[in-house]
């Protein structure tokens, strides 16, 4: 008896994990790499981990080996001693830098072109007339 009880709570148990798991992914996308590319490994490791999802409101889209889109950006990205870092004008910036510096210019960009906002400032300044 006591073994048959035992695998009816595993079963629970593991039924009860699976809907844990189906409920975060639910939440919180998850990037999957491309195995045969080191950067990308590294670059879903960062996203995936990455403590403050949240921040992450632009996605970083794989074109190829070392070139993502960041919004209306094309950057190349590469790992130096173990980080990431991205190609900025003529140097390189660690991925929290390059994030800091640019989600804000990418997110207004967004909120620029999109329709409702455009058409609710519209309407804001056909009211202010």
């Amino acid at each position: 008896m006591d073994l048959l009880k035992r695998v009816r709570d595993l079963e629970l148990e593991n039924v009860t994990l699976k809907n844990y798991i189906i409920d975060l992914k639910a939440r919180v996308a998850i990037y999957v790499p491309i195995k045969e590319d080191p950067v990308d490994m590294k670059m879903a490791e960062f996203i995936n981990n990455y403590p403050d999802r949240n921040r992450l409101k632009i996605m970083f889209m794989r074109e190829s080996e070392g070139v993502y889109e960041f919004g209306s950006k094309r950057i190349n990205v590469r790992i130096e001693k173990g980080k990431i870092v991205i190609r900025v004008g003529g140097g390189y910036m660690s991925i929290d830098e390059f994030l800091d510096q640019f989600t804000p210019v990418e997110l207004e960009k967004l909120e620029r072109r999109d329709p409702l906002i455009r058409f609710s400032e519209k309407i804001s300044m056909q009211k202010a007339v």
